[in-house]
């Protein structure tokens, strides 16, 4: 017999919560079994870092309605109909009334009303719906019109390779958080939830996606020539045992998991913002689970809590671009791009069967 729904507090709305107990992370040599209802019992214990990472914000859900499990598949794609696993991109049905949206603008030009959260209801609710992982839109729905195409937060992605590990990434944000220093702009770092470390920096809302994107391609080539560790080639054969500066994380419809997600991986990992030196002390980010993090911002707060006191340029960023302004290849469901490379691994190019503007020709007759 299923259970009886539950039901979660959540800024002063009651949350129903059905099938209570069914089992969403199977238990780890570190954590017990978790249910949906301590999903959701989570998400309301992390209000104040979850909503100041949501707010506001178009926000796409990652849901596993069934569960984490090995061998369980998240959809990419058309093809992946019968995954266990998927993005949600549009309000789901069946939402409350107090759900509020934003209409949000894909590279291929369709639009789609995108949940915005404003209230922890809402991700309580997602929670129910099976959510894991929020991936808000680097952007905040304003007053104004233009609002949802300028994005308020340059991401930097650090993301080990094969043959690096998390202690590589870390000691790579310090020297990345070392350069922005230098540039006048204060970064925000947290753990992925796996590997990797993420790095914010809150922005003015004044440039365009494109130069959101060329600043973190000049910061990446900053970072490269500064440590021998990084990289930012964008074919994977081409990046080494190297930790590598994902630029295109600041594209248009890329997000990254928010502060405070949790992440489809075994013992129930938290992306959990943290001061650095704290970060470097870290060893395992499984450390930071369901079931550590709530008792650790209770503690400590928001280790982003000072992230919206100042809005910084765009401009030492984009002077670095312009005096190195080679374009780098976009992700493949993008549009082609002016003046982007081909779109073929390197090891696969034949010269003659390319353009100088990157385009597919046919080859030698």
């Amino acid at each position: 017999m299923a259970s009886k729904a539950a039901e979660v507090q959540a800024g002063g709305r009651a949350v129903r919560v059905s099938s209570p107990d069914r089992v969403i992370y199977e238990a780890t040599d570190h954590t017990p079994d978790i249910t949906k209802l301590m999903v959701a019992e989570y998400v309301a214990s992390v209000e104040d870092g979850l909503m100041r990472a949501l707010r506001d914000r178009p926000t796409a859900l990652e849901r596993w309605p069934s569960g984490v499990r090995e061998g369980m598949k998240l959809a990419t794609g058309q093809a992946d109909r019968n995954a266990d696993a998927f993005y949600q991109k549009r309000v789901p049905r069946g939402a409350p009334d107090y759900l509020e949206t934003a209409r949000i603008t894909f590279p291929s030009g369709r639009a789609a009303d995108e949940i915005c959260p404003t209230e922890i209801a809402v991700p309580v609710w997602c929670a129910h719906m099976g959510t894991l992982t929020f991936h808000p839109w680097p952007v905040r729905r304003t007053a104004d019109p233009d609002s949802l195409d300028r994005p308020d937060e340059l991401r930097i992605d650090l993301d080990p390779q094969p043959g690096t590990s998390f202690t590589d990434a870390v000691r790579v944000a310090g020297v990345a958080l070392d350069l922005l220093g230098e540039l006048g702009l204060r970064g925000f770092v947290k753990t992925s939830g796996n590997r990797g470390v993420h790095i914010y920096v809150r922005i003015a809302p004044r440039w365009a996606f494109a130069e959101v994107r060329h600043a973190a391609i000049a910061f990446g080539r900053a970072l490269e020539g500064r440590d021998d560790q990084v990289t930012t080639a964008w074919w994977k054969e081409e990046r080494g045992e190297r930790v590598f500066v994902d630029f295109n994380q600041n594209c248009r419809d890329r997000t990254i998991a928010s502060a405070y997600s949790l992440r489809p991986l075994p013992g129930a990992p938290v992306s959990t913002p943290l001061p650095y030196a704290q970060l470097r002390e870290l060893t395992d980010p499984r450390e930071l689970n369901l079931t550590t993090v709530p008792a650790l911002l209770a503690d400590q707060g928001d280790a982003w809590a000072e992230i919206d006191d100042v809005a910084h340029s765009l401009e030492p960023l984009l002077e670095l671009w312009e005096a190195d302004p080679r374009e780098l290849n976009f992700p493949p469901d993008h549009p082609k791009m002016p003046g982007e490379p081909p779109r073929v691994q390197p090891s696969k190019k034949v010269a003659e069967h390319w353009d100088q503007d990157g385009n597919r020709v046919d080859g030698p007759k």
